[in-house]
């Protein structure tokens, strides 16, 4: 059975979303270079890429860049902003040389998606398997408190005339923020991200070996809270 991220990251996606912030990118990394003294000539690795902002901003910094999605749509719409080697790949099988990387990093919620926990670990245990000794792996997630503070059930948008009906809900186990978009044609599509807290997050990193060092609330350096936007952890391997 298909999965749903193999479905909607595609050009129905892209018409929600026309218009990633690459600003935001650029604090991202921003913060990123300046907490872990990037230096030109690093190789990263950026695992769920999507339509290359990231890498984009890590190879103008200089870094030797290497962009990963499993979307080929997302890929192509890459390819149109950086000249970074981009790989078409599952997360849970990297085909990356293990112990490669100064830098793997994993961002804008590119994880949790899967059913199981033991996929999530195993998807951090091949990021974290391309580091080098002392190499630094970065993961940006939703902070699930501020998700459930702010969550909007339902709301109508228009796309150019077309009416998209989203519906946002908690799986009955609370486990999953769920949403529903269902677009013109009487096509629907869903997302389903796992309501991982900080806490479990970094028990599983500590657990593949790497220590978390740096914890970031928002791409501003703000500290973590309840309220704020993001999950921003920043951990090195042994």
């Amino acid at each position: 059975m298909t999965e749903w991220y193999e479905e909607w990251f595609g050009e129905d996606y892209l018409r929600l979303y026309p218009h990633r912030d690459d600003a935001e990118a650029e604090r991202a990394v921003a913060l990123i270079a300046d907490t872990l003294g990037l230096e030109s000539g690093w190789n990263v690795l950026d695992v769920g890429c999507g339509g290359g902002r990231h890498t984009k901003a890590f190879a103008g910094r200089g870094a030797r860049c290497v962009g990963l999605d499993l979307s080929a749509t997302l890929l192509h719409l890459a390819r149109q902003v950086t000249s970074a080697p981009l790989v078409r790949a599952d997360m849970r099988q990297l085909p990356i040389r293990p112990a490669s990387m100064d830098l793997t990093v994993n961002l804008f919620t590119s994880f949790g998606y899967f059913d199981r926990d033991s996929e999530h670990s195993a998807a951090l245990a091949e990021m974290i398997g391309t580091l080098k000794p002392r190499g630094w792996f970065v993961i940006d997630f939703l902070n699930p408190a501020a998700v459930l503070q702010r969550l909007v059930p339902q709301e109508t948008l228009d796309l150019g005339g077309d009416t998209v009906e989203v519906t946002r809900s908690v799986s009955p186990d609370g486990r999953f923020v769920c949403k529903s978009i269902r677009v013109p044609r009487g096509k629907q599509y869903t997302e389903r991200v796992r309501l991982f807290e900080p806490g479990q997050i970094s028990a599983m990193l500590e657990a593949l070996g790497v220590s978390v060092a740096h914890s970031f609330g928002d791409y501003d350096a703000s500290p973590p809270t309840p309220g704020s936007p993001r999950t921003i952890l920043m951990g090195q391997a042994g």
